[in-house]
């Protein structure tokens, strides 16, 4: 299973890469469980953050929830008939109701505040003595716990997440392993960096977000033609599902021609997220617009209103 936390009304590039595992998972016959954190997000993952998380009010996260399960809808198959359907489910069903002091006898019990003490964000926070709340500090139990009721009630064997996860991860296989008796394993993925050290999806205009209404199809089919020429076999490889044997021969290209790959990828990345439909319009309208023929109807257009300069200001400047 995935967990992705409910923080914003959108996902965005960074996600990717453990929605393409899942994907990939599920085509070879798993059976992948995507977890809405409408319970977690209560709370707030202090993984990664240097200050305390700002806490959202219930309709925020419900309304994040419903725009978040669509965007997972576009990578995993969920109501197709066959077996390994995937699972969508919400944390909040199984830790709102949580009775708090049952919880700390049943679970609590199996943590050592010695060990939490010990997880890399929690050590980096105290040592710079910025803290850590007493809710952040209960994330760790309650992430666990999601991973020993998904191996409960669906046989759930495996996690996968960000490389930020892995104390959380470990959390819930040790649980599973302390109530259970049973093997539970990890899979953690990288933070994802581009040829250059830069951190994936972070533009100038900021996070390249999955929701169209965001960043459209087309600003999003080129962010990936905008790839760094190092980067686009690594990324076809990642960010598609095209067969390997098709990327290799991409791989062969040279010079200008690298530019060919880097369509391919656009379109297929921008294909899985937004239909082959958008992503047809995308690439046409590049065509267009880089062929010089004017105004293309698909390419978003955005109003910007320029400040008046002051006349003497004009004059000095020649």
């Amino acid at each position: 299973y995935v967990g992705f936390d409910l923080t914003a009304t959108s996902l965005h590039i960074g996600s990717l890469v453990p929605m393409m595992v899942m994907a990939w998972l599920q085509r070879a016959g798993h059976r992948p469980i995507a977890v809405l954190g409408g319970g977690t997000t209560m709370v707030g993952d202090p993984s990664g953050k240097d200050q305390t998380r700002e806490l959202l009010e219930p309709h925020i996260i419900a309304q994040n929830k419903a725009a978040i399960r669509q965007q997972l809808s576009r990578f995993i198959t969920l109501d197709s008939g066959r077996e390994n359907d995937a699972l969508m489910l919400d944390n909040g069903d199984w830790l709102l109701d949580l009775q708090y002091i049952d919880f700390l006898r049943d679970v609590g019990k199996h943590f050592s505040v010695n060990r939490m003490l010990t997880a890399e964000g929690t050590r980096q926070r105290l040592e710079r003595n910025q803290g850590l709340s007493f809710i952040e500090f209960n994330y760790h139990l309650l992430q666990s716990y999601d991973f020993l009721v998904l191996n409960e009630k669906y046989d759930c064997v495996l996690q996968v997440g960000g490389d930020d996860q892995w104390f959380h991860i470990l959390g819930g296989v040790d649980l599973i392993r302390r109530v259970n008796g049973e093997t539970a394993c990890g899979f953690t993925v990288p933070l994802m960096t581009t040829a250059s050290g830069k951190k994936m999806g972070k533009t100038e205009s900021g996070a390249v977000w999955l929701n169209p209404d965001l960043v459209p199809p087309y600003d999003y089919f080129q962010y990936w033609v905008n790839v760094a020429d190092a980067d686009v076999i690594r990324f076809l490889k990642m960010y598609t599902f095209m067969d390997l044997d098709k990327v290799e021969e991409l791989s062969t290209l040279e010079g200008a021609e690298i530019r060919r790959a880097k369509q391919v990828l656009a379109y297929e990345a921008t294909a899985i997220l937004h239909g082959h439909d958008n992503a047809g319009k995308a690439r046409k309208a590049a065509e267009r617009l880089f062929a010089g023929s004017g105004e293309v109807a698909d390419m978003p257009q955005r109003s910007v209103q320029f400040p008046i300069l002051a006349i003497d200001a004009y004059v000095e400047a020649g």
